[in-house]
């Protein structure tokens, strides 16, 4: 079995090897680290890492990036041409290799190859929105304005379009919002809207709306007690690696505000792998880095553990990379100085083995093997081993389309999310109001004897009447020819046709008067 009782069996050995290697579950929330060049077993290892804590009752959720990981939803097939090999593996480690399938949610940001995953822009935050689309220190604070001034206004900003109504609207009162909240440049909030349009672009606003994401969908069992894995699917969302990374520390950082603490339990409420964990750290602001550096502390009290994978240990900072206490290293190469270095630090942060040089090992061992260390008893670092990583018992590489759709259609959170909800948010209250305020602007111009079937007859920014007593417009002034723009075309139209005239005053003075409760 993967899982028996209080350990996950991760592999063994034979000649040469060092004694099977457990890890214990009541140490899987203090972190780990899967790391290794292309090639060398990372995702193998991810992947039995997975069943072990799903067969011990602990939901997980990863992340795949090639398409391989989705293999886990169906059992290894005894007549594959890798049977051989895993069961020669399985009988030196002393492994009954019984194949299985695993309980599998998929879930694709993109909504093609999974349930939808989403959250709002409310949620998501000024800081990782800022990190997500790439702004400058003074872009970020014009964020942070909007953000602000939304929460004093009760303007929800769901999904993308509230956030861009919201931007135009302090762009057209920039004044006024900078009189309040601070500087506010037109420059800074025209480049936000261009990344949000870069953004939507790379197919990024499908994060954003509504249902979002419940977390507890996220840390289900099934029937059997098993811990159900949630695999996001990400080889398409691996094309735009910011907003990969970003999603996945919006949901550890979700997760750490949302679970209470539960201490140190016998086994983790959930176990959090981060693939290609380089692209978190890549570029990153302090402020950022310094976020991911107190969840990682933090978020094991919540019964979370959080496994980095990426190529090489020196890609997690120093300050992270002490929080991880179980360990599996495959091969590193060191073909240049700066590889050679990084080995060695790596190898420094292993618990030595008198029966062999860590460096040399690691330099060494081939493809499915690995240096290993994990936590013993009081959270000891287990002296380090050379080790034989098990077979996985669900298929090596991608699942068979049948067993996707059949995953996919017992799945327990089938139909939850598969429609979009538009409810009313800061889009539909800022059209509303300068719909409200411009009509009343209207009227104020209409000269004392208009009423009646004129008055009503004519519609401000739409078609005009047709009876005989209707108003021409004024020279050079323009008209809406017909319904069928946008409402946000016929908010900056409506903008734009009245700046500089006694009703665009009208207008402006009505919206800041009904979002700034002034009279």
């Amino acid at each position: 079995m993967a899982a028996v009782q209080d350990r996950i069996f991760v592999g063994g050995g034979g000649e040469g090897y060092g004694a099977p290697q457990e890890m214990l579950l009541k140490y899987g929330n203090r972190h780990g680290l899967i790391a290794g060049a292309t090639g060398t077993g990372k995702t193998v290892t991810l992947q039995v890492l997975a069943e072990g804590f799903s067969a011990a009752g602990v939901p997980v959720f990863l992340s795949d990036v090639k398409g391989d990981l989705s293999g886990l939803c169906q059992p290894g097939d005894p007549l594959g041409k890798t049977h051989e090999g895993f069961l020669k593996r399985a009988q030196t480690i002393g492994l009954d290799l019984n194949y299985r399938a695993f309980p599998v949610l998929f879930w694709d940001l993109f909504g093609q190859r999974g349930h939808p995953v989403r959250t709002t822009v409310a949620e998501m935050g000024p800081l990782l929105l800022s990190r997500l689309l790439e702004l400058s220190e003074p872009q970020e604070g014009v964020l942070n304005v909007a953000f602000r001034l939304a929460d004093d206004e009760g303007l929800a900003l769901l999904d993308m379009k509230d956030l861009r109504a919201l931007l135009t609207w302090i762009a057209e009162n920039a004044d006024t919002v900078s009189a309040r909240y601070g500087l506010v440049s037109t420059q800074s909030v025209g480049a936000i809207q261009r990344r949000l349009l870069v953004l939507e672009n790379e197919g990024g606003a499908k994060l954003f709306g509504e249902p979002a994401l419940d977390l507890a969908d996220l840390m289900r069992v099934d029937e059997d007690g098993m811990g159900r894995i949630s695999v996001l699917v990400a080889d398409r969302l691996m094309h735009s690696p910011r907003l990969y990374a970003t999603f996945l520390l919006w949901l550890l950082s979700e997760l750490f505000e949302a679970l209470p603490e539960v201490g140190d339990p016998e086994k983790p409420k959930l176990v959090f792998f981060f693939d290609e964990a380089h692209l978190l750290f890549d570029d990153a602001p302090k402020a950022l880095i310094s976020r991911v550096e107190q969840v990682a502390r933090l978020i094991r009290s919540k019964g979370v553990g959080v496994y980095f994978v990426t190529q090489n240990p020196a890609d997690v900072p120093d300050a992270i990379l002490g929080q991880l206490g179980n360990r599996v290293q495959h091969a590193l190469r060191a073909f240049t100085a700066k590889d050679q270095k990084d080995l060695a630090k790596a190898a420094e942060t292993y618990r030595a083995n008198p029966r062999f040089a860590i460096a040399e090992a690691i330099r060494e061992v081939g493809t499915g093997e690995a240096v290993t260390s994990f936590l013993e008893p009081k959270g000891v670092p287990g002296m380090a081993e050379r080790t034989l990583i098990r077979p996985p018992f669900s298929r090596l590489g991608p699942a068979e389309e049948t067993a996707r759709a059949q995953a996919f259609a017992a799945s327990p959170v089938a139909g939850k999310y598969d429609h979009e909800i538009d409810r009313e948010s800061a889009f539909e209250i800022l059209r509303d109001r300068a719909a409200k305020a411009a009509a009343e602007a209207a009227r104020a111009e209409e000269p004392a004897g208009e009423s009646g079937e004129f008055s009503r007859g004519r519609r401000y920014g739409g078609e005009r009447s047709a009876e005989p007593r209707a108003r021409k417009p004024a020279p050079g002034s323009t008209t809406r020819s017909s319904r069928s723009d946008s409402v946000t075309e016929a908010f900056a139209k409506s903008f734009a046709r009245q700046l500089g005239s006694k009703s665009g005053q009208a207008v402006v003075r009505g919206v800041l008067g009904t979002l700034f409760g002034k009279r």
